[in-house]
């Protein structure tokens, strides 16, 4: 016999907040132990988010479930007009591994999946305290969002869509202006083109050196091109200068700015190079010199330039200044919950939705400082030193254990070697690597960390002998390799957010630690059967350049 004690609609995000509070609680006053509260409420929760996500009026059902005196369990029947299990196999592969209790049926159009969990002590849990658990939600007060909720949620898409909005602009800007623009980072490898210079070469623009430059640069004017740039990475000063730059079988004058790019902080983490046509200007210039006329067309070139030299100055504060500007409205946001939360009890927070509109402004704050933190990962004013991989991993997994523990998580690992670098990059390049591991998995994850001789690997360099090879194996979803060249990319996402969480800036993130410790990063993997990551870090014996 089932007593029903409560039901809910499951129409949206915070209905499966609900959904897992009451489960919780329940459990809690059927005297369950914590672990099997959790495991009951996060299978219900798995089942409820898929019907949020693919179903079709959606109804939970909690209840009680009187077998016998001496058998009684807790109850959740999950309703929906879709069939959710095929619609959602991995939900239902993921509740079955924690609950092990749940049954599905799908008839006449509708889908019926019933999770239980057995109630320790069923002799206390008489017909008195029944009845007080079911009044207990009858008269529970409503959870209701809408008004309070309504603002907040307004705000938070507000921001978001002035950060994409921003962020198009910026694209827009760098991409239509003509003006060429490329940036490079100090080992003179070229991080971003923008599609005017992209559009005017005929070869891409990958490194900034001799080699690439005679591409399309007059061989007359390389030298002090190069000469300019190396002095600019010594002095961290601007170059300014004047270049012939290949178009078809001539050659147009441009004018060249080398900038340094400074982050928030201060430190260097990027050189903007700007070639503006000036070939208009120079052949006036060679046909008018000696002419009257020269010296108020060379007083407005001087004006233009000067102007140009400050505009370049503008677009270096550009990246500064936007980041700063969109995290400021979101402090305020987040200041103002706070205060607002100091004179409103626990319940009342509940009530309102605190932590959820504090998540959602929490994550939106962690997207722009991935951005930053991205940018500024070349250029840190740091020197490596000795780092234990070992202790960097043991400190790694306990920033994981919770996840570890909550998904039942295998993880070996093998005894890994000392390197140089910087501690902080590489303790964020295991963490990304292995909470990777560990979120896109259907199954138990079980993560293998080892250390071994360098294999015979096409990918690698000449003196290969020279690195150290770690590799992290997971038995994961995997992914096909038609994304190899994709998924070291900003903002790459092979799945919806509502799948697995994320920016899509963590592997790019790694890549860019990898370079800084002039290692290689690369991967096998195939839907269905795991990832491997390989990664070779440079022996003590290399110095790594940072």
């Amino acid at each position: 016999m089932i007593k029903e004690i409560i039901q809910i609609n499951l129409d949206n995000e915070m209905d499966l907040i609900l959904a897992h509070k009451r489960c919780m609680k329940i459990a809690e006053m059927c005297g369950m132990a914590s672990s099997f509260q959790t495991r009951f409420s996060t299978a219900v929760s798995e089942v409820a988010r898929s019907a949020i996500a693919k179903g079709t009026n959606s109804l939970l059902v909690l209840g009680l479930n009187i077998i016998k005196a001496t058998q009684k369990e807790i109850i959740a029947i999950i309703t929906d007009d879709a069939d959710l299990k095929s619609n959602s196999p991995e939900a239902f592969i993921y509740a079955s591994k924690i609950s092990g209790n749940i049954q599905y049926d799908y008839s006449n159009n509708q889908s019926t999946t019933k999770i239980s969990q057995p109630i320790a002590a069923p002799g206390l849990l008489s017909e008195t305290k029944i009845k007080s658990i079911i009044d207990y939600f009858k008269f529970e007060p409503p959870l209701s969002p809408y008004d309070e909720i309504r603002k907040k949620n307004i705000e938070l898409i507000a921001l978001s869509e002035k950060l994409a909005e921003s962020e198009n602009k910026y694209k827009q800007l760098a991409n239509t202006i003509p003006i060429l623009i490329c940036v490079l980072n100090e080992r003179n490898n070229v991080l971003l083109v923008n599609e005017s210079l992209e559009n005017y070469l005929e070869l891409p623009l990958l490194t900034f050196d001799r080699k690439t430059l005679i591409n399309f640069i007059h061989p007359q004017d390389i030298d002090a091109i190069l000469e300019g740039w190396n002095k600019a990475k010594q002095n961290r000063s601007d170059f300014l200068g004047e270049t012939r730059i290949k178009s078809g079988s001539n050659y147009i004058w441009h004018l060249v700015s080398i900038v340094p790019n400074k982050a928030e902080d201060g430190s260097f983490n990027s050189w903007l190079v700007y070639f503006v046509d000036i070939n208009a200007q120079k052949m006036m210039v060679e046909t008018l010199k000696d002419n009257t006329e020269l010296k108020l067309i060379q007083g407005e070139l001087e004006s233009a330039n000067s102007k140009l030299r400050f505009k370049n100055k503008e677009l270096e504060q550009f990246a500064y200044i936007a980041s700063h500007d969109l995290q400021e409205p979101l402090r305020k946001i987040m200041i103002m919950l706070s205060r607002a939360g100091e004179h409103l009890s626990e319940d009342q927070k509940k009530k309102y939705y605190f932590d959820r509109i504090t998540l959602a402004a929490g994550r939106l704050s962690n997207l722009i400082t991935d951005v930053l933190n991205y940018s500024r990962i070349d250029n840190q004013e740091q020197y490596s030193k000795e780092v234990d991989l070992n202790q960097i991993l043991i400190d790694v997994l306990g920033d994981l254990s919770l996840v570890i523990e909550e998904k039942n998580a295998i993880i070996n690992i093998n005894p890994l070697p000392k390197v140089l670098g910087l501690d902080t990059q590489l303790r964020q390049l295991f963490y990304n690597l292995i909470n990777n591991s560990l979120k896109f998995n259907t199954a138990e994850p079980c993560v293998t960390v080892s250390y071994q001789d360098i294999p015979n690997d096409e990918n690698l360099p000449v003196g290969a002998e020279n690195y150290e090879a770690i590799t992290i194996s997971d038995n994961g979803i995997g992914m096909d390799s038609q994304y190899s060249n994709r998924i070291f990319d900003m903002f790459q996402r092979l799945h919806e957010r509502d799948q697995y969480g994320g920016n899509g800036i963590g592997l790019a993130l790694c890549r860019r630690i990898i370079e800084n410790h002039n290692g290689i990063i690369h991967f096998s993997s195939k839907p269905g059967e795991g990832t491997t990551f390989w990664i070779y870090l440079p022996k003590k014996t290399i110095p790594v350049l940072l």
